[in-house]
């Protein structure tokens, strides 16, 4: 029993990219009051400045103006051993700040059909905190996780004709990654883990930047139907570098990994998604996309590298198919309702619980609600709100890590965007 559960250790240390806002994966379904109250469905229906990071394109289509937004995402997230005889862990911190900004203008008053902007946008994310808890009898795990992924996109988008626009953008990325795991023996009886049974330790947060490019286009194919593609490379990050002390991981027996450098190979996903607009009336527009994000080529296998050891860390990610629809009603001239549906299977399964205890990345469905309301000739001010029920997991009764293993997750959040139009 105590090899099972070092076991599990080493192999549930599968990070966890972004701090605590997981939606597609660990991707947020929108950036943005706009984008998250039409669930995502925004690829051929820009309409503020967040469209840098999903369709460059959409820069050319939505005028002069600037955004700013804040978001406060609320995950609830529990890991539960009631099969092998322990506890549930629920995860503290239940709220995250958001933030993102970004603008766009034609280039010069001469040139009215090249723009240019761009921003600084939180689109990714997970993390979750759980104190020691019951195991199984006599033995207690607890977990850390916290990644933030940031990226800058400055965009260059122009109107090709007066059907079609094109957009690229420069992505240039940060994160920030820490997690850890460990399992304790109680050794004394007193309902405390006290006695390190295994250990891997990257809790002392680390940085890196990385590089990417996005393009996209936009084309009227009738007066009232917009079609929209856009593409993300995969954003190629330079290596993650943990300076560990010994016995911060341990193998599979228990025995303390030697001090050094451990690198971490950690990148983020190309994307590619088609969308359609279709103005139904002059106050009704309905929006949908299909979205695919590769996660199998970041997420399905890991590992870290030390002196003379590797350590394999292997979530198991599939890619993901998202399906996102979008209803915008203009009420008036100054006020617009919106809601929105998304979803996507989770990128694993049953079977892969007990490797992703740490990254919950499980909710599947999210129902969306928002609106705007313009002020002036200048000022706007729009909301949102998102819901995904909650989703459990539980790991096969003969899982040789974690049998019966549970990990739990859902959603909530709420958003304000300040828009000006120059």
């Amino acid at each position: 029993m105590k090899h099972t559960y070092r076991t599990l250790v080493v192999a549930l240390a599968v990070y966890t990219p972004c701090t605590a806002f997981a939606t597609n994966g660990y991707q947020l379904i929108g950036v943005g009051a706009y984008q998250k109250s039409l669930g995502g469905a925004v690829t051929a229906n820009p309409g503020s400045a967040m469209t840098a990071v999903t369709n460059p394109a959409g820069m050319a289509r939505i005028g002069s103006r600037a955004d700013f937004s804040m978001e406060a995402f609320m995950p609830e997230r529990e890991a539960g051993f009631s099969a092998t005889g322990g506890d549930t862990a629920e995860s503290a911190v239940d709220m995250y700040g958001v933030p993102a900004i970004g603008w766009t203008a034609p280039v010069s008053e001469q040139n009215q059909d090249v723009f240019f902007g761009g921003g600084m946008y939180g689109t990714s994310g997970m993390g979750v905190d759980y104190a020691p808890t019951l195991m199984s009898p006599g033995v207690y795990w607890d977990g850390y996780s916290n990644i933030s992924f940031w990226q800058m996109a400055p965009t260059v988008a122009w109107n090709q004709n007066e059907r079609l626009s094109l957009g690229a953008s420069l992505n240039i990325d940060y994160q920030s990654v820490a997690f850890r795991q460990r399992a304790m023996q109680d050794t004394t009886g007193d309902g405390m883990g006290d006695a390190t049974v295994s250990n891997f330790d990257l809790g002392r947060s680390t940085s890196s930047f990385g590089l990417g490019f996005s393009f996209g286009m936009f084309y009227d194919l009738t007066k009232s139907i917009d079609l929209g593609f856009a593409y993300k490379s995969r954003q190629e990050f330079s290596d993650l570098e943990y300076q560990l002390a010994q016995g911060d991981i341990t193998d599979q027996l228990g025995n303390p990994l030697p001090a050094g450098t451990y690198k971490l190979d950690l990148d983020y996903p190309q994307q590619a998604s088609l969308g359609i607009a279709y103005q139904a009336t002059p106050t009704l527009t309905v929006s949908a996309d299909l979205k695919w994000i590769d996660w199998s080529d970041t997420m399905n296998k890991l590992t870290v590298e030390g002196p003379g050891v590797t350590v394999p860390m292997d979530p198991g990610w599939d890619d993901q198919t998202v399906y996102a629809l979008g209803l915008a009603y203009a009420v008036n001239n100054r006020f617009n309702l919106r809601i929105g549906y998304n979803h996507a299977d989770s990128p694993f399964g049953d079977e892969e619980v007990s490797r992703n205890l740490i990254l919950p990345a499980v909710v599947e469905d999210h129902y969306t609600i928002g609106g705007d309301y313009r002020f002036n000739q200048h000022w706007e001010l729009a909301a949102h709100y998102m819901y995904s029920p909650e989703e459990t997991f539980t790991a096969p009764a003969d899982d040789p890590i974690a049998p019966g293993a549970e990990i739990k997750l859902g959603e909530t959040s709420f958003g304000l965007n300040v828009g000006y139009h120059f």
